[in-house]
C-alpha cells in the first residue's frame, strides 16, 4: 500500500540578496501608502499540496491569488502586514502569480515552478537498535541529504550505507529514539518528508556488575553489561557526572571503565545512554577508607607532632582534634604527620576523607602543666609572684581569687613571674589556664593580703637604745599603729609615706632579739622579721677582737674562769661569755689568754666597745671590773659608793671606752702578747649573770668625744 505523502514546509524571511537562488523577484511597483508590494516568494520549485509564502508590504490588503490555469486561491493565512501564505492546490501548474488587491494586481516577475515530489512508501517496521540497519523505500530518494530520527537524531548522506531513487539505507544512530522518521532534501528551507507511522527504537543496554569492590577512590572502577559502547554519560553516587570523554570500552562492548574521582560517595551508579536512557546499578559502589593502626605518642603536647600510621592514609584531607584541624606536615599512604592544635582537648583524632569515609584514633591525652613551686605563697595583692613548673609555655592565664592575669610564655619556659592584680584577696589556689581552655589547680594555697594591706620590704636590723628604725614596704600609709615587745607602743615617728615609716623605738621595749607588729586601719597585723634592739650594731666585722661564736678557743685563746657561753636564745648572735659562779677572790680571772692574735688599731680615733647584760642588778661597795690588753688594764666597772647600782635593765647594752684610755698602752695596740681578758680587781660578792659579747674595736670621728659607758642609776 503506498503511504500518503505529508509534507512540511518551512520558510524563513530572508532578503532578496541572500536567496536569489531561491526566491523569485516580484514585479517592482510603486510605492503607495497602503498599496500591497511584493519583495519575495517562495519556495520556488515548490511541492503541490504545500505551502507558499509572500513577503512584503500592506499584504493584508490582498483579497486573493490567481495560479496558473486561473486558480483562485481566496483561503489566505494573513500572518502579518509583512508576510501571507496559501496551501497550494494539486492542479496548480507552472507559471506567474498575481496578488490582487483593491489598489490593483502584483504579477510576479518569475513564475512558480514545482519539484517532484519524494514520497516514503516503506520503512523499516520491526524493533531496531543503535547500529542496526534502516530502510526506507519510495519515491526520488536520491534527492535526499538526511535521515532524521527521532528527538533530533540526525544521519547525513556522508553517513549513508546506500541511496537509490528507490531505496534509503541507513545506520540507526545512538541517540535515536522511537518516533517517526524524516527525510530532508537539506535545503535552507528544507522539505521533509515523514513516516506514517513511528520506528520502534529499543535500548539493549544492561549493566550487570561492578568491581572491584570496595573501590579506592583514584583508581579505575570496571563496569560489566551488554551494549556499553551506547553509554555516553556514567553518574556515580554523588552526582559526578563521567562523559564519555573519560570512558573507556572494551572491544566487546560489555565492559567500561571509568576513574573513580577522590570526591566520590558510596551508593548505586546510574549510566545514561545516547538515546537518553538511564540505567541504575543493583550493586553498591562500596569505597575503600582509611584505616588507623597506631597514634604515637598518646600523650602529646599542643603544638608537638603526632604521627598516625596506617593504611590507605593518602586519602586523608583533614585531621580533626574535635572542633579544631591539625596540620599535615606529612602522608603517605600508610604514614601521616600533623601537629596537634594549640587549642585541641583530650580526645581521639578523626581522619576525613573527600568521600565521606572516616578513620578515628584511640584517645589521646593532651599534655598539661604541672607546679613545682609557687613563691612567695604569702604576699599583697599587687606583688609579684613566681609560679616554676613544667609544660607552663602551655598556659595562657593565671587565675587567683578574685582575679586574673594573661600571659604568653616563651617556648619550653619553666618560670612565670606575674603581678598578683590588685582586685585578689584571700586565701587559695592558683589555677593555670591552657591554651586550649583546661584548668590545673596548684596544690599550695597562696595567702593574698588586699591591696591595702601594709607589707614590710626592709627594717633596719640593728637600732641602738632610744634608735630610730626605718621601715620600707607597701601600702605603709595604711599603718595605724606600732608595738613593740613586750606591747610597747611607738609614740614618736619621723617621716612616714606609702612606702616608709621612721619610728623612734621606746626605751621600754624588750631589748636583744625582738619584733615588732603593725596594725592596719582595719584590724590586720602584719608581725616583721627579727632584729637586734639595743647594743650599738657592730659597724666593722674586721675590728672584732672576740664575738664567742667560735667558742671559747678561737684566735689562739685558751679561755678558763667561773663562766661560759651562754643560752643562745638569750644572745644578739651568735654565742656570747655568761658568769655562771659567784662569791671569787680578788684578781680571779673570769677568762683569759696569751698571746691572742687580733686587730691592732691607733689610740687615737678608735675606741673598744662591748656588750654587756646584766641578768639582775649589782650593789656593793669597793669593786670594779678591768679590762686587759697587753697587761695593760682599764676599768669598765668602775668602784661603787654607797647606794649606786650596777644596772643594764636586764637588756645587751653598748659600753664604749676611748682605746686612748690605756695611756700606757703601745700605739698603735699590739696584735697580740702578754694578758688578754677580764678579771675583777676586788673581792666581788655576786657577778652571777654577768654576760659580755661582741668586743671590738671601732673608729669614731672624734675620739675626745666618744661617750663613756657608767652603770650607775639606770
Amino acid at each position: 500500500m503506498r503511504h500518503k505523502k505529508i509534507i512540511f514546509l518551512y520558510v524563513s524571511l530572508v532578503t532578496c540578496v541572500l536567496l536569489s537562488g531561491l526566491f523569485l523577484n516580484s514585479c517592482k511597483q510603486d510605492e503607495v501608502v497602503s498599496t500591497p508590494t511584493l519583495s519575495v516568494f517562495g519556495p520556488s520549485p515548490a511541492l503541490r499540496g504545500g505551502v507558499i509564502k509572500f513577503i512584503g508590504t500592506n499584504l493584508d490588503k490582498v483579497t486573493s491569488i490567481m495560479l496558473p490555469n486561473n486558480i483562485e486561491v481566496k483561503d489566505i493565512t494573513k500572518t502579518s502586514a509583512t508576510e501571507i501564505s496559501i496551501t497550494i492546490p494539486q492542479e496548480t501548474k507552472p507559471g506567474l502569480v498575481v496578488l490582487k488587491s483593491a489598489s490593483g494586481d502584483i504579477t510576479t516577475k518569475t513564475p512558480l515552478t514545482f519539484s517532484e515530489p519524494i514520497s516514503i512508501d516503506t520503512y523499516t517496521t520491526t524493533a531496531v537498535k543503535a547500529g542496526d540497519v534502516f530502510t526506507i523505500g519510495g519515491d526520488y530518494l536520491n534527492l535526499v541529504a538526511q535521515v532524521i530520527f527521532s528527538d533530533g537524531a540526525v544521519v547525513d548522506s556522508s553517513k549513508f550505507i546506500s541511496k537509490s531513487r528507490k531505496e534509503l539505507k541507513v545506520y540507526v544512530p545512538k541517540a535515536a529514539k522511537t518516533g517517526k522518521v524524516a527525510v530532508s532534501n537539506g535545503a535552507i528551507i528544507p522539505v521533509l518528508v515523514y513516516t506514517v507511522g513511528n520506528a520502534t527504537l529499543t535500548d539493549p543496554t544492561t549493566l550487570t556488575s561492578i568491581s572491584p569492590v570496595p573501590v579506592k577512590p583514584g583508581e579505575d572502577l570496571t563496569i560489566a553489561g551488554t551494549y556499553l559502547n551506547l553509554v555516553k554519560q556514567v553518574i556515580l553516587p554523588d552526582g559526578n557526572k563521567i562523559d564519555s570523554a573519560a570512558i573507556t570500552v572494551n572491544a566487546a562492548k560489555t565492559a567500561i571503565t571509568v576513574k573513580v574521582p577522590l570526591t566520590a560517595k558510596e551508593g548505586v551508579v546510574k549510566m545514561l545512554t545516547y538515546s537518553g536512557l538511564e540505567i541504575t546499578s543493583t550493586a553498591v559502589m562500596k569505597l575503600v577508607g582509611p584505616a588507623i593502626t597506631t597514634a604515637t605518642p598518646l600523650l602529646v603536647k599542643n603544638g608537638a607532632s603526632l604521627t598516625i600510621t596506617g593504611t590507605n592514609l593518602d586519602l586523608v584531607t583533614t585531621a580533626a582534634f574535635g572542633a579544631v584541624e591539625g596540620a599535615i606536615t606529612a602522608q603517605s599512604a600508610t604514614s601521616i604527620t600533623v601537629t596537634v592544635p594549640m587549642t585541641a582537648v583530650d580526645g581521639a583524632v578523626v581522619l576525613n576523607t573527600n568521600s565521606g569515609l572516616t578513620a578515628t584514633s584511640a584517645a589521646l591525652t593532651l599534655v598539661k602543666p604541672a607546679f613545682t613551686s609557687i613563691t612567695p605563697l604569702a604576699l599583697t595583692a599587687g606583688d609579684k609572684v613566681t609560679i616554676a613548673g613544667t609544660d607552663l609555655d602551655l598556659v595562657r592565664k593565671v587565675i587567683f581569687l578574685g582575679g586574673s592575669v594573661a600571659v604568653t610564655p616563651a617556648n619550653g619556659v619553666t618560670s612565670l613571674e606575674v603581678t598578683v592584680p590588685t582586685t585578689c584577696a584571700g586565701n587559695g589556689v592558683v589555677t593555670l589556664e591552657t591554651v586550649n581552655g583546661t584548668k590545673v589547680a596548684s596544690t599550695d594555697q597562696l595567702a593574698i593580703k588586699a591591696a591595702t594591706t601594709p607589707a614590710i620590704i626592709s627594717i633596719t636590723p640593728t637600732v641602738s637604745d632610744g634608735g630610730l628604725m626605718t621601715i620600707t614596704g607597701k601600702n605603709l600609709n595604711y599603718v595605724e599603729s606600732i608595738y613593740f615587745e613586750d606591747n610597747v607602743k611607738a609614740i614618736l615617728y619621723g617621716v612616714r609615706t606609702e612606702t616608709s615609716i621612721t619610728v623612734y623605738i621606746p626605751k621600754e621595749a624588750k631589748h636583744g632579739q625582738t619584733t615588732f607588729t603593725m596594725n592596719s586601719f582595719v584590724g590586720e597585723k602584719i608581725v616583721s622579721d627579727k632584729f637586734t634592739y639595743g647594743p650599738d650594731p657592730v659597724q666593722d666585722p674586721a675590728l672584732m677582737i672576740f664575738d664567742f661564736d667560735s667558742g671559747l678557743t678561737a684566735n689562739g685563746g685558751t679561755w678558763n674562769g667561773v663562766g661560759g657561753l651562754g643560752n643562745p636564745a638569750d644572745a644578739l648572735s651568735g654565742s656570747y661569755y655568761e658568769i655562771k659562779a659567784s662569791n671569787w677572790g680578788t684578781g680571779y680571772w673570769w677568762f683569759a689568754e696569751n698571746y691572742m692574735t687580733h686587730p691592732s688599731v691607733p689610740k687615737a680615733g678608735y675606741v673598744l666597745k662591748a656588750d654587756i647584760r646584766l641578768r639582775k642588778d649589782i650593789a656593793a661597795a669597793s669593786a670594779e671590773v678591768r679590762i686587759m690588753i697587753a697587761g695593760k688594764v682599764v676599768n669598765i666597772l668602775p668602784y661603787l659608793k654607797v647606794g649606786d647600782v650596777w644596772t643594764t635593765g636586764g637588756e645587751w647594752k653598748t659600753i664604749t671606752i676611748p682605746v686612748s684610755a690605756w695611756t700606757d698602752l703601745a700605739d698603735p695596740t699590739p696584735t697580740k702578747g702578754g694578758e688578754w681578758g677580764i678579771a675583777t680587781w676586788v673581792n666581788a660578792s655576786d657577778f652571777t649573770g654577768f654576760c659580755i659579747d661582741n668586743i671590738r674595736y671601732e673608729k669614731v670621728s672624734n675620739a675626745a668625744n666618744a661617750p663613756k659607758f657608767k652603770l650607775i642609776g639606770m
